[in-house]
């Protein structure tokens, strides 16, 4: 949407830090008052905890003490007392994965270094449907509005995970999973809103029985802008999802899944654009049109002796339109998966897959291009896995690969070694050693862009690519120890030193003079080019101490250092300097929970992030929190305010802020 708008102010009639203040001196008068624990406090010991299944790291259901990977699990409860309104924003409290807002439709999302707002090399996944386009080897986190109320939990991974997930999967993995429809029978309704998020309404409304069950849903949002300093203020969004899940336990071997969504939206956008005719580059505040869907269908067969087989397939449809260019993109997705269990101490998994996916791209100004229009992105891909248990199932090792092919690269080797040692229930190590590879997207190959430097004299640079670039790859060394320390006390620590190659950048500079098209100008070219090589080493520490049924105290921390340097024969010290100057060195967050009496709750989230340089951002710290109320069974009422520190803060690119913000939000369910 075009125009100016005014700009959005914070409430200023009460101070913030009052706000926070009375809060807590609202929290430690229920502290002094509680005598006897509610019932209906839903409390998961730490031990409970541990115990959770995760399916990210093998496909398969193990718990997170048999898991050799760096993985954390967001449950339902943590995004609901997070007070987000988004699943970028739940990410903030995973540590490891770098999480800032561009603008107020855009994010930043990396994990373990190179943060982008094209979140490339993280692989997204909601309930096994990928979410990465091949445009530009990224995710659009505007569009992926899940209603929140209906997540099971996100398992990320850090660290990469292409022997089971393939290309791209290289810095981490995010699984978001959906919850079977037998856990939303009854009816839910909620409403939010405030001085950014400005309205949210969903609803649900699921049935069915020991056999049958599924639910339908709708869900909305509107946002305002942020605070932009040239007061374009164009990035308010609208979007809205419907869909359903059902699942059937057809007999006591089968069961079938079949869930579909479809959305439609307007994402603000500010575009820069040359012409040629009159030769002027502009800048295009516009709204892109964004819209799509999906239906996917999964069947599972157990076999005997713990032994399963299964069967996913998915289509994808997206369609979006800005003032640059419009692209319409088909998925057709097809995995077969067979576990076979309890062979001789060996547990080995196999799948195969297939994907196609083409795509249309529509021009508008003749600047900027994707030669050819139209094309498929095919891939294909076979793996296996096979983990062996040694010491009287102390000790397992896990060996596996992946071959992959692509229509960029041909054949991709993601091979890797993993070892895990559990010497008691409630503690484990862990270490790995993998290869992961992303390869090239349609931006790298195929992108024609060109910009206006100057006017006098007439100067453009393009962007053209020439389809020469390398799969970027990855040689990862990994370590772990997670360990239940006490009822009340667990730890969590990971250390990692990975190696990368044929990092993208840019090829040298090329001078010449174009007649074609008029008027005559000079132009320098260049295109995507492998340039960069190098590596980072890091450590995160998760504990998460449950003081007593009243208070819960989480926290994390992270540490990252880049090494990079471009290789022999490129001087692209841009594509260094902006690798190295777009991840935080050190990020810090510390959570309180606390269960008050009368089914009173308060949440609060400090947050630290060190500077940004490439992005002209400073280090920054600020804090989220949130108090809710179940005043009757069927009714909950919670205010959040975000950003509470200051009034405004950059986190990543420059001239937005983004801005402290508060809602309240109502949720009925029966």
């Amino acid at each position: 949407m075009s125009g100016q708008r005014p700009s959005h102010r914070p409430l200023t009639t009460i101070k913030m830090q009052d706000v926070v203040l009375f809060g807590f001196l609202f929290l430690f008068r229920f502290q002094a008052l509680a005598a006897q624990p509610s019932s209906e406090l839903k409390n998961l010991n730490l031990e409970q905890l541990g115990n959770i299944e995760v399916t990210t790291a093998s496909k398969e259901p193990e718990e997170v003490w048999e898991t050799p990977a760096a993985i954390f699990v967001l449950t339902n409860e943590d995004i609901r007392r997070s007070g987000a309104t988004s699943i970028p924003e739940v990410l903030r409290l995973v540590p490891g994965v770098e999480v800032s807002r561009g603008v107020s439709s855009t994010w930043a999302i990396g994990i373990r270094g190179f943060g982008s707002s094209f979140s490339k090399s993280v692989l997204v996944l909601i309930d096994g449907r990928s979410v990465y386009t091949a445009l530009f080897a990224g995710v659009y986190w505007d569009i992926q509005n899940v209603m929140l109320e209906d997540v099971d939990r996100i398992e990320v991974i850090r660290g990469p995970g292409g022997t089971i997930w393939g290309a791209n999967a290289v810095n981490g993995v995010i699984n978001i999973i959906t919850k079977d429809a037998k856990d939303t029978h009854g009816g839910l309704v909620s409403a939010a809103a405030g001085n950014i998020d400005q309205g949210i309404g969903s609803a649900r409304y699921g049935a069915g029985n020991s056999k049958f069950s599924y639910r339908v849903y709708g869900t909305g949002a509107g946002r305002a802008p942020e605070y932009h300093l040239n007061n374009l203020n164009y990035d308010d969004w609208q979007i809205g999802r419907a869909g359903f899940r059902s699942d059937w336990n057809v007999d006591s071997q089968d069961s079938l899944t079949l869930q579909g969504d479809i959305y439609k939206g307007e994402i603000g956008q500010r575009a820069a654009i040359a012409t040629y005719q009159p030769p002027e580059q502009r800048d295009y505040p516009a709204a892109q049109d964004v819209s799509g869907g999906n239906l996917l269908g999964r069947w599972r067969r157990d076999l005997k002796d713990g032994s399963d087989l299964q069967v996913q397939t998915y289509f994808d449809r997206t369609y979006r339109r800005g003032p640059q260019l419009a692209e319409i993109r088909d998925t057709f997705d097809v995995d077969l998966i067979h576990h076979l269990a309890n062979l001789a101490h060996q547990d080995i998994i196999w799948g195969l897959g297939a994907r196609w996916s083409p795509s249309e791209v529509i021009q508008t100004f003749p600047t900027v291009d994707f030669i050819p229009h139209d094309k498929a992105d095919n891939i294909y891909s076979i793996f296996a896995q096979d983990q062996i248990a040694l010491v009287n199932r102390r000790l397992w090792v896990t060996v596996g690969t992946k071959f992959q092919h692509n229509v960029y690269t041909g054949w991709e080797l993601q091979p890797s070694l993993r070892l895990l040692w559990r010497p008691s229930q409630h503690q484990s190590f862990w270490t790995a050693a993998t290869r992961a590879v992303r390869t090239p997207s349609r931006i790298e190959e195929d992108l024609q862009l060109t910009q206006l430097i100057s006017s006098n004299p007439l100067f453009f640079i393009r962007v053209a690519d020439d389809g020469r670039v390398e799969s970027e790859s990855l040689i990862s060394y990994e370590a772990g120890y997670r360990r239940l320390v006490s009822s009340r006390f667990y730890f969590d620590v990971s250390v990692f030193h990975n190696d990368y190659d044929d990092l993208v950048g840019f090829s040298p500079f090329v001078l010449s003079v174009e007649n074609t098209p008029p008027p005559p100008h000079l132009l320098y070219s260049l295109s995507f080019a492998n340039t960069v090589k190098g590596n980072t080493d890091g450590i995160e520490i998760a504990p998460d101490f449950k003081l007593n049924q009243w208070v819960q105290l989480r926290g994390s921390y992270s540490y990252l250092n880049l090494d990079l340097r471009n290789v022999p024969g490129s001087s692209d010290s841009a594509t260094l300097s902006s690798y190295e100057g777009s991840s935080p060195h050190n990020e810090f967050t510390g959570q309180a929970m606390f269960n008050l009496p009368h089914s009173f709750e308060f949440d609060a989230t400090l947050r630290y992030m060190s500077a940004l340089p490439a992005q002209t951002v400073k280090g920054y710290t600020t804090m989220d929190a949130r108090l809710g109320w179940r005043f009757t069974r069927n009714f909950d009422l919670s205010l959040v305010g975000q950003n509470l520190l200051a009034p405004r803060h950059a986190e990543f690119g420059s001239g937005v802020l983004i801005e402290r913000a508060a809602y309240a939000k109502v949720t009925w369910s029966k």
